[in-house]
């Protein structure tokens, strides 16, 4: 039988513990008053690979410039800067 000590244990490699970065509104950090809809490779950052806007829960951007994002992304998609929808965007 194996021996057990006092209800100890052991791994042989020990349990990751994942340290998050606390999330920050860059926009406040920066300073960013507005968002230009006519900067396609900066709002490339808030999109994914199928063109979706990232949540704020990723981004870590606040409300209120999450919603300037939203509609700048909107602008330069309606004036084809950025594309609706696409394989492998970035």
């Amino acid at each position: 039988m194996a021996n057990h000590n006092s209800g100890e244990i052991r791994y042989l490699n020990p349990p990751a513990v994942e340290v998050q970065k606390k999330k920050y509104c860059r926009f406040k950090k920066l300073g960013i008053k507005y968002i230009d809809y006519k900067d396609a490779t900066f709002l490339t950052k808030f999109v994914n690979e199928q063109g979706k806007v990232l949540p704020r829960r990723l981004t870590g951007t606040s409300l209120k410039y999450q919603r300037k994002v939203g509609q700048a992304i909107k602008r330069a998609r309606h004036i084809a800067i950025m594309p609706y929808v696409t394989d492998l965007f970035k």
